[in-house]
């Protein structure tokens, strides 16, 4: 089979589906690789890289009319989708849950579509969870992100003139991106404390060094597949009750909590944000997905009562190399899983392909 590499067309994305050594190992399985032309440059991944693995560099034409498999990071856009070929296998993040229509309108050129980003959180499929290696470069940089905006270190010094204290950093989500931006903030240097809605996260957290803020919760169903479930607003009080000191001794806040399939809870709120301290910094890594903060803008920068607010999306695409390094990878392991060199195996009883295929041969196969 021949594995068609496109350039991904979402702004300011700068990852890549497959970097020159995935191509390779890809190549060595007896896969044709295609990559369109310059479609690793963002990435520090040239041309001649590629063909260097044995790739062959071709043009976006090229990638829809020859290939069995067109492989993407972001969903295709409406340009993308017009090109497609019937019979072809699409392999990209789709967020299913919200955009059903869009899962359609790939179906009806006859495709069949596989949707990274619904891989199911089981052992055997870590190794091709995108959200979470995609995640955790997130988790670091939104830390470094929010160090750069303060106007305080993060480590206790102590110089001639005076003893400096350390930096507090309160994080909100204890999933994957949680962990790393706690993991970041300590080896910084900072006084870490977390919160999360699911108790079982707790040991994590204290794992790392981070003082973990309980919530007590009515409901012991408070996660789905390692992701938090939409919580009731009685909750979400008494957790803004409990965390609310936290909040406005915090020299930096990282708040990382999604729902799957669902707009990102709303943690933070404009009055809170008030009572903050002067110079405080927010980072809102939800804000893709509707913001965990009330002020918080997509791809803006804001002042609010004295307090930054960073609302950065696609984080992982600022650490693009490592990212696409990542994703690679988590690919490379989901197409040898469920296909060889001459074609895919369709086992609908096996979980992942339960999860991920999203139509098959033009059907579309779950509609949520």
């Amino acid at each position: 089979m021949k594995i068609g590499v496109l350039k991904e067309t979402r702004p300011n994305e700068k990852r890549v589906a497959v970097t020159p050594k995935i191509a390779k190992d890809l190549k060595d399985k007896g896969f044709d690789i295609l990559v369109e032309k310059d479609a690793g440059l963002a990435s520090a991944f040239d041309n001649t890289a590629y063909e260097q693995a044995g790739a062959k560099i071709v043009s976006k034409d090229a990638i829809f009319k020859d290939s069995d498999v067109v492989v993407k990071i972001n969903q295709l856009d409406d340009d993308e989708i017009d090109q497609l070929q019937n019979g072809q296998v699409v392999i990209s993040m789709v967020y299913h849950r919200l955009q059903p229509e869009l899962v359609k309108k790939i179906a009806a050129k006859g495709v069949s579509l596989f949707s990274m980003d619904a891989i199911p959180r089981i052992s055997r499929a870590q190794n091709m969870d995108v959200l979470s290696s995609q995640s955790n470069l997130a988790g670091y940089k939104a830390v470094i992100l929010g160090a750069d905006q303060m106007t305080k270190i993060f480590p206790l010094m102590m110089t001639a003139a005076g003893t400096i204290t350390p930096a507090k950093v309160l994080i909100y989500g204890v999933g994957v991106a949680g962990l790393q931006a706690i993991a970041t903030a300590k080896r910084l240097g900072a006084v870490v404390e977390a919160t999360d809605v699911r108790p079982e996260t707790k040991e994590q957290a204290e794992s790392l060094g981070a003082k973990f803020i309980s919530v007590e919760n009515d409901s012991d169903d408070v996660s789905e597949g390692g992701y938090a479930k939409e919580q009731t607003a009685e909750f979400l009080q008494k957790q803004k009750e409990a965390v609310n000191k936290s909040l406005f001794d915090a020299d930096l806040v990282v708040t990382t909590a999604l729902v799957q399939g669902a707009k990102a809870p709303v943690l933070i709120k404009e009055d809170q944000i008030k009572q903050m301290k002067r110079g405080a910094v927010i980072v809102d890594m939800a804000v893709e997905k509707g913001g965990n903060v009330e002020l918080s803008e997509p791809d803006k920068t804001v002042e609010k009562y004295g307090v930054t607010i960073i609302g950065k999306t696609n984080l992982p695409s600022t650490l693009a190399t490592n990212a696409s390094e990542l994703y690679g990878k988590n690919l490379y392991n989901f197409i040898t899983f469920m296909a060889d060199k001459d074609h895919f195996h369709y086992d609908m009883d096996e979980e992942i392909t339960k999860n991920t295929l999203l139509a098959k041969d033009g059907k579309v196969l779950i509609q949520e």
